[in-house]
């Protein structure tokens, strides 16, 4: 069995630029979540919040480890992947004679990759039959931007972050009067299946495929946010 580890890693800006985060998960051989950490940027860009995701998950990994990072950024992982030599044999400047942006945070994840054996792995983003690994990064990631708060195994967030269920997308069914008016007041409550497990703000867990619905800016079970027991229409 091979001894290296699976994590994932993520950034988000709502608005690109505006308030941005970043996110890492770290699991074990068979892809089991153990430990996690997010952070703000303040106002970046969505490029900045990948790269530094990718740098504070090297930078928490000890020098020597064998790692599969999967992200869902090609342009974050071309940069260091692909372009890196091309623009170091240019004095840091791209094809087109330009400065490259982001140099400093490509450097330092230059100089952390040579003290880690890396292999990466792109993942889609936003897909249902997506990487768990990187879903949880990627609501890390959203969280920290909306908040401007870090969070993490570290600072005592036991439980892992519950990416938001995907949705069915066919056409909304129209409604009229006080049936609309019900429909309106009750979308914001209904519940919905959970795609993946994941821990409630109780404490309690729920399992992939039961009904959660939003406690807070979290998900958890329909009876912790008032929520009605009964699947959201699509």
């Amino acid at each position: 069995m091979s001894d290296r580890i699976i994590a994932a890693c993520d950034g988000a800006a709502k608005g690109n630029p505006g308030p941005a985060g970043w996110a890492w998960v770290i699991a074990d051989e068979q892809g089991r979540p153990e430990r996690w950490e997010a952070g703000p940027l303040g106002r970046a860009t969505n490029n900045v919040g990948e790269l530094t995701a990718l740098q504070r998950l090297l930078e928490a990994l000890a020098p020597g480890t064998a790692v599969e990072v999967r992200m869902d950024s090609q342009y974050a992982m071309k940069a260091v992947t692909q372009w890196l030599p091309a623009w170091k044999r240019n004095g840091w400047k791209t094809a087109a004679g330009k400065p490259v942006a982001n140099r400093e945070l490509v450097e330092q994840i230059d100089a952390l990759l040579a003290e880690r054996d890396v292999e990466f792995r792109y993942v889609p983003a936003h897909r249902e039959d997506g990487d768990h690994l990187n879903a949880i990064a990627d609501q890390a990631a959203s969280d920290a931007a909306a908040t401007q708060q870090p969070a993490g195994t570290a600072l005592g967030s036991a439980a892992m972050p519950a990416p938001a269920p995907a949705r069915a997308t066919s056409a909304p069914r129209r409604t009229t009067g006080t049936a609309a008016k019900k429909s309106s007041s009750a979308r914001g409550r209904a519940s919905i299946k959970a795609k993946f497990p994941g821990t409630c703000p109780c404490g309690r867990s729920y399992a992939a495929g039961e009904l959660i619905a939003k406690v807070g800016a979290r998900w958890g079970h329909p009876e912790c946010g008032g929520a009605p027991s009964e699947v959201a229409p699509a």
